[in-house]
């Protein structure tokens, strides 16, 4: 990916303009940084913004804005082209992580999913019209976790809108997953037919009234989707949380894939291998 020359200041029919808020009359000018009502507003992420800004790509009320600037809800913005072109090369990639690797950052030897981003990995049935280069790989993070004994969906991405829609505070995204699970229960461990001993007041608890961390979480939709694998939907990523959410109701998780995030599904896509979010996606 080029790195983009000098930028032109926007002119007109050359930015993205954001209207103004209307205050509610009498109602005192709160201000907020201006990176942190960019992200607001969906245009990117923080980071982005800041970079957008250095760069030259945004005006505030018509004037050149400078990172840090705080502003009120009310004021107008503009986001030159060039920031929109720029957004527009960056890439989402979904990957099916198999056991052995991590999410993030190498660990305790083993290497992060991203490594499986290369041309040989990518689907055959990816209808992509994107071409493989590099300079993807430039700033690819992963947009929630996916701890090391999973397998399933993995979401990495350039661009920070879509890491804020799925990881960021206020996020209500669904992750789905399937959970293969033994039951230790008063008369020894269960294998074969875990729904038939599996007291249903513990069921009631994996769905809600558990905590982990000290906070409480958020209500959960889990099932039985034969006698010895569950399916869970959560709204929230804590580190191993299905694990340690089994282990407080006596379930010992064998196995766990995630196979979908909001409404982009794992589908075929075979592990180790990846495909680019197609343009009609939307999670």
């Amino acid at each position: 990916m080029a790195e983009p020359t000098s930028p032109k200041p926007p002119v007109s029919g050359a930015a993205v303009r954001i209207p103004r808020a209307v205050p509610a009359p009498g109602a005192p000018a709160l201000t907020v940084r201006l990176n942190k009502r960019m992200a607001e507003l969906g245009l990117c992420s923080r980071r982005e913004a800041d970079d957008w800004i250095s760069r030259g790509w945004v005006r505030v009320d018509g004037q050149p804005a400078v990172v840090g600037q705080p502003v009120a809800a009310n004021a107008r913005i503009e986001v030159a082209r060039e920031a929109e072109q720029y957004q527009r090369q960056q890439v989402t990639i979904l990957i099916n992580k198999p056991v052995g690797y991590v999410s993030g950052q190498a660990e305790d030897g083993h290497e992060p999913a991203v490594v499986l981003v290369q041309p040989q990995n990518r689907w055959r049935e990816c209808n992509s019209r994107m071409r493989w280069g590099h300079e993807q790989l430039r700033g690819l993070a992963p947009a929630g976790r996916l701890d090391i004994d999973s397998i399933g969906l993995l979401v990495l991405t350039q661009d920070g809108r879509v890491a804020r829609q799925l990881i960021g505070e206020d996020s209500e995204i669904e992750k789905e997953y399937l959970v293969r699970v033994t039951y230790q229960g008063e008369h020894g461990a269960e294998t074969v037919n875990v729904q038939a001993v599996f007291p249903p007041e513990k069921l009631a608890l994996l769905r809600h009234g558990l905590s982990l961390d000290g906070e409480p979480l958020k209500p959960a939709r889990v099932e039985w989707q034969n006698p010895e694998q569950l399916r869970f939907v959560l709204k929230e990523g804590k580190k191993r949380q299905i694990r340690r959410m089994c282990e407080q109701v006596g379930l010992f998780v064998t196995g766990l894939k995630r196979v979908r995030i909001g409404m982009v599904n794992l589908g075929h896509l075979p592990v180790g291998q990846w495909r680019y979010l197609a343009p009609h996606e939307r999670f």
